[in-house]
């Protein structure tokens, strides 16, 4: 029986690749000339990264540093293939293209939701928040993104000069609204921006008095969508729906869009099965396995969870502050290692430090 499911999905998957290879770009290599020794090197060296299971019994990153440093020095080959298979075991598991947000498609009213992290706590979809639920997903269930980049808030963005890459993007997806001033480093563009509940209260007061201060930092990433997570935990709730309200009265033409539950909690227990063990996925990490289901191309930027950079230069943790997240949350070490495995394996393309 395993192996007929196992033969099985093998054939749905060849049969996708031959779908979608006509409506895919062709495989992408960056322009770098090469030796047939150092393409070598650099396949030995993804080997050895994809081979790696964790880093948890690293006490000296120095080796770790170089490899990467090396990694990023190789030029980077699309892989058509893994990106398929990746991208249709998270439409399988998970489904952003139906359920990454709550809607009027995938909710009724009435319908009770269970809450992704307080399992226990649940919220009936009476009138008045079946009234703030959009339609449908933004870009629809078909549409497939293009090239998108999801912008990570590390301090490895500083000085990084990739502002001009990220702009160029088709969809710029970024995390827990984060200032605009660096756009040489961090570009201008944004498409859809993540807010986390708690920042609601630590920076602007619950928005009982700090309503414009917020609206005014919304402002500054255009009219990108903007995703807030209700129902992860129950102190979110009433947070979050101020949130769209404070945007419907003052600030309409700016979508407020709310995480659907259970696609959390299927991309927490995916991600589970395959050895991700942290308390909960960083909304990062997240946005990545979304980008990963509904995009042609993924860049991520800004990702590097370490306190110095690939030179052992100290970084701050943001590109914008040096404020530490609470420890014991996330395990970003481990994300970002499957980050690497990913652009080793050419299903992404990973950009630490410069951009060229």
């Amino acid at each position: 029986m395993a192996v007929r499911r196992r033969c099985r999905k093998l054939f749905v998957i060849v049969c996708t690749i031959s779908t979608f290879i006509f409506f895919l770009p062709p495989p992408e290599i960056e322009n770098t000339p090469q030796s047939s020794e150092q393409t070598q090197n650099c396949n030995k060296l993804f080997d050895q990264i994809v081979a790696m299971k964790s880093l948890k019994s690293i006490h000296n990153f120095t080796k770790f540093f170089l490899e990467v440093k090396k990694i990023m020095s190789c030029p980077w080959t699309s892989n058509l293939t893994q990106q398929i298979i990746h991208k249709m075991d998270l439409h399988t598991e998970c489904n952003a293209s139906g359920t990454l947000f709550v809607t009027r498609e995938n909710t009724h009213l009435g319908q009770t939701l269970t809450y992704e992290v307080q399992r226990k706590s649940t919220k009936v979809v009476d009138k008045m928040l079946y009234n703030m639920l959009p339609r449908a997903a933004p870009w629809g269930i078909s549409r497939v993104l293009g090239r998108c980049a999801v912008v990570g808030n590390g301090g490895i963005l500083k000085n990084s000069s990739c502002g001009e890459k990220i702009n160029s993007a088709d969809f710029v997806i970024r995390l827990n609204l984060p200032p605009m001033n660096y756009s040489s480093d961090v570009g201008v563009k944004s498409s859809l921006v993540t807010i986390n509940p708690s920042q609601i209260t630590q920076s602007f007061m619950g928005l009982c008095n700090a309503r414009k201060p917020f609206v005014d930092k919304a402002a500054a990433h255009g009219n990108a969508y903007l995703a807030i997570a209700p129902f992860s935990y129950v102190v979110g709730t009433e947070l979050s729906f101020r949130v769209f309200h404070t945007m419907k009265d003052m600030r309409p033409q700016q979508e407020v869009l709310y995480f659907h539950p259970d696609y959390l909690f299927r991309l927490a227990r995916y991600w589970q099965k395959q050895g991700l063990t942290g308390l909960r996925l960083s909304s990062g990490f997240m946005l990545v396995s979304v980008a990963l289901e509904l995009c042609e191309k993924v860049d991520i930027y800004g990702f590097w969870p370490f306190p110095t950079d690939l030179i052992q230069k100290p970084v701050t943790h943001h590109y914008y502050d040096n404020v530490v997240a609470k420890q014991g949350v996330h395990a970003m070490p481990e994300e970002f290692l499957t980050l690497l495995h990913m652009h080793s394996q050419g299903v992404l393309q990973l950009h630490v430090g410069k951009c060229q």
